[in-house]
């Protein structure tokens, strides 16, 4: 096994670097025997790397040959199968496992020990080693052949060398000297003992005559000892002085470490201390200002807003644990609370004050806007108020009831206010709006001049229910319009009216919109989210002080869901509940006074609103005034209602000609006022919606008068009232009724060449009948040329009825047939000269025809009228001149 080492180590591993360290030979366990060997290198090279190499013996020769190599790190685990017994079969655990038998249990355990002393001094890695004896594992490998395949102990590891060159050279030099070396090996070795021996009596000769110098050595080391015994003597005496030393450093430590505890006890109490100083303490100027500050100057508002936001801070300071146990802050605590309580009283008190003499004050200047239509301004007010918003803040955060309690005051003294000046505001309105003439202030209960209604609101709300038949009977409905200039509801007054509406809604929109945005800066509702303030009660119960205050704290939890806009609203609802009354009273007597008012205020409302809803589509003014426009709304609703029950139930004249339809006149002057208030509105569709009612019906009720008209033809009225209409929709260029505007058109056409064809069927009545009945048989089937041979249509016939019609007969009949046309016709159409130009146009389609049938009919005969068409021409001209 020694020669094997030797020749894998030189041949195989020297040439890279590595040496051989332990070897094992082996084959695989259950498999047919193919003997290798399993050798364990370290390379010669640092940073050592340790492998586990297999070496085979090649087929073609006797070199060996590597076959497969792993690295140490990567082995796992050693199984030797058994610890107790000898067996030859062990396992490595790769990245996979490889089963081995040994040649004998020496070489394996010899291989296992090299591996284990691999792992221990170069990987230190926890390979596990299965089934091997500790005893194997912690002493060396015995002497002998295992010893000499495993490559000796650990030191032997360690010192092995491979021969340098120069002892190569000595060694070869010794085997020339010695030729037979080679082939006698023991007389070669002989020789080597020999001069062995020689060398060994040497040095026992040099060791004896050195004996005398080894006593020497002997004598010094025994004095070195002794010196070594007095070192330690002197070393241990230090030792127990340090000890007594080191005693006392400790002391000295402890004693150190205590001072540092307690000064780091002092430093974090002079902080405590300072925190409570720095963020509890309140100066004595603020206090001064808490107790007994100035709340109607600016500087002593501003002196105290400084200084409740100082306590305010006080007072939230977050403390830290065991804070609140200390006395002085149980006692700085009783202090703010005492200050926070005092002050808000000051405060609330105060500012009830204000709004009580600031109502009173207000309604003292009332009696300058009752003669004109303006409302007073409350900027002043707002101003001062606005001082005080910071602390309604801070007392809306400190003290909640009292805070609550002012907004209850405020509301309470604002509506009364604002009631007194809606109602004097909306009075004025009233006895402008009405007072346009004498007689409708006798109607709506308008006395004396003093500007009051007698009525009131009670009066003119039992206006508003009264029946349909009431209505009808004013002079704003649609069959009236017509004698509109003859009454005193005219256009200027529907104007002075559209002006005193606008007045009123822009009084109240800058009213409504400064008040709001007053409570929500003074009451500071526009933050965040807060509780409700107890405003939200039953309207059946009074809104005073003392229903307020039977109301529980505890209930403002219960609506927390609502947000500060919903506060502001309900305060607005409160402030401003006369609002909607009013305006829905003022708008009931508008509409009874002239129903075409519900237009200008649906056109001025529908404006307001969409401005609010710009502004803010959930304020109060644009909830109001929304709520409002829907009464416009269904009062205009019941205005174009009205107008449709009154045209169906006209009734005409049975002896006087019909024209053109009251409702038809009215229609068009109904349009264009409409057109004229809707011009840029933004409710336009309401208008168009009406437009298309009003003119279904128009149209339905006209056809319904000409099927009853008894005087004047149905063609006659049909054709003039859908030319008047065709007309009306032409001029205005209503865009909506452009399929109405086709189809008056298309009647007043067909109703047209209707009348003229009736009308025109009686000057030449018999000549009529005659070539009807030539038509009629033609149609049987009888050729046109065998006509003349016909007992009833031959020549003879035909000239006999010809000569009825001489000139003279037919320009007589002309004559007649105009002044009959001229009775059925209106003047204000002017339609007469149309109708003559068309029936001149029909009469010479009629003789064009009459002279066709007689040149097909009666060739040859030389039959022909009594007139031509150039004396048509003249009679229908001279006709026309002549009238």
């Amino acid at each position: 096994m020694t020669a094997i080492k030797h020749a894998l180590q030189r041949d195989i591993f020297t040439p890279n670097d590595e040496r051989l360290l332990g070897i094992v030979n082996v084959c695989k366990a259950g498999k047919k025997k193919k003997n290798c060997f399993l050798c364990a290198t370290v390379t010669t090279e640092r940073p050592v790397q340790v492998k586990v190499v297999k070496v085979k013996k090649s087929d073609k020769g006797d070199f060996y040959k590597r076959q497969q190599t792993w690295e140490l790190r990567d082995l796992t685990v050693v199984d030797a199968k058994d610890a107790s017994k000898e067996n030859p079969e062990f396992d490595l655990h790769f990245e996979k496992v490889y089963r081995w038998l040994a040649s004998s249990t020496a070489e394996k355990n010899s291989f296992i020990s090299c591996i284990w002393k691999l792992n221990q001094r170069y990987l230190r890695k926890k390979v596990e080693f299965v089934n091997v004896s500790s005893q194997l594992l912690e002493e060396s490998v015995p002497s002998g052949e295992s010893q000499s395949v495993a490559g000796g102990d650990e030191d032997a590891l360690d010192d092995y060398q491979e021969l340098s060159t120069r002892e190569e050279q000595d060694i070869e030099g010794m085997m020339e000297m010695c030729e037979y070396a080679i082939s006698n090996a023991e007389a070669f070795a002989e020789k080597l003992f020999q001069e062995l021996q020689v060398l060994d009596g040497a040095n026992i000769q040099s060791i004896m005559a050195s004996e005398k110098q080894v006593n020497i050595l002997m004598q010094l080391l025994d004095e070195a000892l002794g010196e070594v015994d007095t070192i330690e003597g002197k070393l241990s005496s230090y030792e127990e002085m340090l000890q007594s030393v080191k005693e006392q450093m400790d002391q000295i430590s402890q004693s150190n470490r205590l001072i540092q505890i307690s000064n780091t006890n002092n430093g974090k109490l002079l902080d405590e201390i300072q925190f409570l100083v720095n963020y509890m303490d309140l100066s004595k100027g603020h206090i001064r200002a808490l107790q007994e500050g100035d709340l109607t100057s600016s500087k002593g508002i501003e002196a105290c807003i400084n200084a409740s936001e100082a306590l305010l801070q006080c007072m939230n300071v977050a403390l830290r644990p065991g804070h609140e146990k200390l006395l002085s802050v149980k006692q700085q605590q009783q202090m703010f609370t005492d200050l926070r309580d005092t002050f808000a009283r000051r405060l609330t008190n105060h500012l009830n004050n204000v709004f009580v003499h600031q109502g009173h004050d207000q309604s003292s200047t009332l009696s300058q806007h009752t003669a004109e239509l303006t409302l007073p301004k409350h900027s002043p007010l707002h101003r001062d108020l606005l001082r005080y918003a910071k602390l309604m803040e801070w007392l809306k955060n400190t003290h909640r009831e009292k805070y609550e309690g002012l907004s209850r005051t405020y509301v309470d003294y604002m509506s009364r206010l604002y009631e007194r000046e809606i109602k004097d505001f909306f009075e004025v309105a009233k006895i402008k709006m009405a007072g346009t003439s004498k007689e409708a202030k006798n109607k709506f209960g308008l006395h004396g001049s003093s500007g009051k209604l007698t009525g009131s609101t009670s009066s003119l709300n039992k206006l508003t229910v009264q029946g349909s038949n009431s209505r009808r009977s004013q002079s704003s409905s649609l069959l009236d319009m017509g004698n509109m200039s003859a009454s005193d509801l005219d256009v200027a007054d529907r104007t002075k009216f559209d002006k005193i509406f606008e007045q009123v809604l822009s009084e109240l929109e800058p009213l409504c919109l400064a008040e709001q945005d007053f409570i929500s800066k003074f009451f500071k509702l526009q933050q965040h989210q807060a509780v409700m303030p107890p405003l939200a009660q039953p309207e059946s119960e009074e809104f005073d002080g003392s229903a307020a205050s039977r109301i529980p704290p505890q209930t403002d939890h219960r609506h927390s869901s609502s947000s500060e806009k919903d506060m502001v609203r309900l305060m607005m609802n409160k402030i401003f509940q006369s609002i909607e009354t009013e305006l829905n009273t003022l708008i009931a007597l508008g509409d009874k006074i002239d129903s075409f008012h519900s237009l200008y205020m649906l056109v001025k409302m529908s404006h307001h609103v969409w401005t609010a809803e710009n502004v803010d589509p959930a304020s109060f003014l644009s909830t109001t005034l929304g709520n409002v426009l829907v009464t416009v709304k269904r009062n205009f609703d019941k205005c174009i209602l009205g107008q449709i029950r009154q045209m169906e139930e006209v009734k005409i004249p049975k002896k006087s000609k019909v024209g053109i339809l009251p409702f038809v006149t009215a229609f068009e002057e109904f349009a264009e006022l409409a057109e004229t208030i809707f011009r840029n509105a933004e409710r336009r569709g309401d208008l168009d919606k009406a437009y298309v009612k009003l003119i279904k019906a128009v149209f339905v009720n006209v056809e319904k008068v000409a099927n009853e008209s008894q005087k004047t033809p149905r063609d006659v009225v049909m054709m003039e009232n859908f030319h008047h209409i065709f007309s009306t929709l032409s001029r205005l260029k209503i865009s909506c009724l452009d399929a109405e505007k086709r189809e008056a058109k298309h009647k007043y056409t067909d109703h047209l060449q209707s009348y003229v064809i009736y009308s025109l069927g009686q000057p030449l009545e018999k000549l009529n009948h005659f070539f009807e009945g030539v038509e009629a048989r033609v149609a049987q089937g009888v050729r046109e040329e065998e006509v003349s041979y016909q007992l009833a249509f031959n020549k003879q016939e035909l000239r006999k009825v010809i000569k009825e019609y001489p000139g003279k007969e037919v320009k007589k009949g002309l004559d007649n047939l105009y002044k009959k046309v001229d009775k059925h016709l209106c003047e204000e159409e002017s339609l007469l000269q149309v109708v003559w130009h068309s029936m001149q146009d029909e009469f010479i389609r009629q003789y064009k025809h009459f002279e066709d049938l007689i040149g097909r009919c009666y060739p040859g005969s030389g039959i022909t009228m009594e007139f031509t068409i150039q004396d048509v021409l003249e009679y229908f001209s001279s006709i026309a001149q002549s009238h």
